[in-house]
């Protein structure tokens, strides 16, 4: 069996998802299908031997859907054929929308009345723009309207193309046999505009949707990057350069320094500091020496040095996240909207009431009107209701709130990727953080300066002279030479406060301790409390636990007799953290703090900013498998990270929420990316998800509000009581206003405080 995911081209909802779901299922040698609306992909478990890709395309395409089989640059086509077609229905509506209100408005001479010329012109002019809208921009929606026809599967295409089908016919039928018809019914009101309108603004709502989930599957596409190109191996006594695919287990691989490694492996030969941040989300390199174990994709940032392949191909942890991506982000987390539920219900009725008003009025109102009223009666009900009922509203009560709350959340900095996204989050009631880039600026930093000697021995200077930045230029100076990463915290601490370097003689790296140097005739030493002890110098290092037990990295500063101070790095809280989880908690939000730290450092870190709790020493699976036990236990989780080992857990959470300044990876894996990785943004999303929501809420109520008395009015059920019968100028005036009414409640969004 081979299991692979596609994208799908023609997914509009979630009943689009059932059908290609039933119709797979029902092909010959397909054991799994499971179509994801969120992302528009569907995933297949399927016997090469009995079908294939391009036969599967071929099954649902009578449907109106395909398989995109090569992927990204079939799904860039599809939605600049999308754009081109907007582009050309936008000035089409706006004129429908010029001439509709000048007719009503000229009715009750709020404005001068059309002269029979200008009358006239719109009169041919408006069929030309119906026929095009419909049959070229509103293709999908009569393919809606056939599958109901064929299938009996609806949705919310099929009740766009049943309602606009029904109001152009009607139209086409009145203009081409006006003469005819004028001895029966009232052709003076035609629907063309009803379906310029509707279908514009639907198919611009499609478009923006579908522009912002063109890049969903880009995570597979930057994680298969992050893999180094070719290898340099050993083979025959000599070294050569071999593509990754050609790597062998217990090959010998030199990597030198700036270079990515191939694949997994153990070091046999030299040492250096690797760059792990990929795997384990944690900004220091590691020290790398003979026995260690190095990750394919991870940098070699100093020395050279030379490892045995134990893991190829595959077998990679790389190719395990990759992996892991994949799955996360095809299984089935549905979305399912009001809308997409009901219509399966909701277009057959309003077929039923529709044919049963027309022979309702053709039964009984010729016994009182006669045949000709009656038929007139009976056929502007019929199509009356068919346009009062065409879901307009219905289909702009999501996409319209979603695109003003999208718009407003890039305004503040909050990316959101996809309308099922910002539905998710306003239930999501845990939030899984990575400490490093999430919480913390995810780079080490100089955080404490002690100065320990009563004088620094440099020029004499007693300590009551002695600055601060005269130790610190002491330092950085030395470390200005050193290849550690902890220099590079020292160096821009020194360069921030415009502090002097020195010049430094005999300078020397002491291996696994420190180094050495001389500045003006003084010997200095930098480095760790090994080395202290090495000197023979008497010093206390229990003031140091203190630091090391908060994740904090001592670095001591000492002459040959005695140690004059330390600084520590650290990788420093955000200043925003403290206050985003205090936020979250009076949301009533439960946050959880994973990470790859040590287990004291990790918890003392999480009291600092008030999280609830943490797990310590996770890798990339245990980060993954750390969210599905809380899914598991019926909990909505947001998951917030930066570095490519939270990419698994990012796409299987129900939210994945990247930080802007994280990775690429992380970034396309999650559904929302916070700019400039300003936790604090988190709390602005998820109350902008519930402000959304709530106003999606409030359109369906007045979509459906039109509706329920549209239709009955329409439908002439109180013209025997109180003589009312939608005239059809006010069946689409009606139609109209349920739009506005949405756009306009949906439009408030742009004005809530988040």
């Amino acid at each position: 069996m081979n299991t692979k995911t596609y994208k799908i081209k023609g997914m509009h909802c979630a009943s689009c998802a059932s059908i290609i779901e039933k119709t797979f299922k029902k092909v010959d040698g397909v054991s799994v299908a499971e179509a994801n609306y969120g992302n528009e992909s569907v995933k297949v478990s399927f016997d090469e031997t009995k079908t294939s890709p391009e036969n599967l395309s071929q099954k649902i395409e009578p449907l109106g859907y395909s398989l995109l089989i090569e992927g990204a640059r079939e799904k860039l086509s599809y939605v600049s054929e999308m754009r081109a077609k907007v582009i050309s229905a936008i000035p089409l509506a706006v004129i429908s929308v010029f001439v509709m209100g000048w007719e009503i408005l000229g009715k009750y001479s709020v404005v001068p009345a059309m002269s029979f010329t200008v009358e006239e012109f719109f009169h041919h002019l408006m069929p030309l723009f119906a026929t095009y809208v419909l049959f070229v921009v509103g293709k999908p929606y009569l393919l809606g309207f056939y599958r109901f026809l064929r299938y009996g599967k609806a949705n919310m295409d099929t009740l766009i193309g049943i309602g606009t089908s029904a109001a152009f016919l009607y139209s086409f039928a009145v203009t081409a046999f006006e003469d005819v018809l004028k001895l029966f019914i009232n052709v003076e009101a035609t629907y063309y505009d009803v379906t310029i309108i509707v279908i514009t603004f639907i198919a611009l709502g499609k478009y923006l949707e579908a522009r912002s989930k063109l890049k969903t599957g880009d995570a597979i596409e930057k994680l298969l990057n992050l893999q180094a190109k070719t290898a340099l191996v050993i083979r025959d006594g000599k070294e050569i350069e071999i593509p990754i695919g050609e790597v062998k287990h217990n090959d010998l691989i030199i990597v030198k320094p700036g270079a990515k490694i191939p694949v997994d492996g153990v070091i046999t030969e030299g040492k250096s500091f690797v760059d792990e941040s990929m795997v384990t989300g944690e900004p220091m390199p590691v020290g790398k020496g003979v026995g260690d174990g190095v990750v394919a994709a991870t940098l070699n940032k100093t020395g050279s040095f030379t490892f045995k392949a134990t893991k190829v191909g595959g077998e990679t942890l790389l190719a395990q996240i990759i992996k892991m991506v994949e799955e996360a982000q095809g299984s089935r987390a549905p979305i399912q909207a009001l809308a997409d539920k009901i219509s399966g219900v909701f277009v057959p009725v309003v077929l039923v009431i529709s044919f049963v008003t027309l022979g309702a009025w053709l039964l009984i109102g010729t016994q009182y009107l006669g045949f000709s009223q009656a038929l007139s009666f009976g056929l502007v009900s019929f199509v009356g209701i068919l346009v009062i009922a065409c879901p307009c509203a219905l289909g702009l009560a999501t996409p319209t709130a979603i695109i003003v709350g999208v718009g407003k959340g890039a305004k503040e900095g909050i990316l959101i990727k996809d309308a099922a996204t910002l539905e998710k989050l306003h239930k999501v009631n845990t939030v899984v953080v990575d400490k490093t880039g999430t919480i913390t600026v995810g780079r080490p930093t100089l955080v404490d300066i002690e100065i320990l000697a009563k004088e620094v021995g440099h020029q004499g200077i007693p300590m009551s002279d002695l600055r601060e930045q005269e130790f610190i230029s002491i330092l950085s100076s030395l470390e200005k030479k050193s290849e550690h990463p902890i220099a590079e915290a020292i160096l821009n601490y020194s360069l921030k406060k415009n502090i002097k370097i020195e010049n430094v003689s005999n300078f020397e790296s002491i291996s696994g301790k420190g180094l050495k140097g001389t500045i003006s005739g003084v010997e200095y030493f930098v480095g760790n409390v090994k080395l202290v002890e090495d000197l023979g110098i008497s010093f206390d290092s229990s003031k140091l636990e203190q630091y090391t037990m908060q994740g904090k990295t001592p670095v001591l500063l000492v002459t040959a007799e005695k140690v004059l101070g330390f600084v520590t790095v650290a990788d420093e809280i955000k200043a925003e953290s403290k206050k985003a989880v205090a936020d979250l908690h009076k949301l009533g939000i439960k946050v959880i703090m994973l990470t790859g730290d040590d287990e004291r450092a990790a918890r003392y870190m999480a009291s600092l900013v008030g999280i609830d709790d943490v797990v310590a020493h996770v890798l990339p699976a245990d980060k993954l498998s750390k969210i599905k036990k809380l899914q598991e236990e019926g909990r909505i989780v947001a998951m917030a990270g930066d570095g490519v080992n939270d990419a698994p857990a990012l796409a299987q959470a129900d939210v994945g929420i990247a930080m802007g300044t994280g990775t690429d990876v992380a970034i396309e894996s999650a559904g929302i990316t916070l700019l400039h990785g300003d936790i604090s943004k988190l709390v602005k999303a998820i109350k902008l998800s519930k402000i959304t929501m709530r106003g999606i809420k409030q359109n369906l109520f007045w979509a459906f509000i039109y509706n329920i008395v549209g239709i009955p009015l329409a439908a002439g059920l109180f013209y025997p009581i109180f003589g009312w019968l939608l005239s059809p100028v006010f069946a689409g005036f009606a139609m109209a206003m349920s739009s506005v009414s949405v756009v306009g409640n949906s439009l408030r969004i742009k004005s809530k405080k988040l």
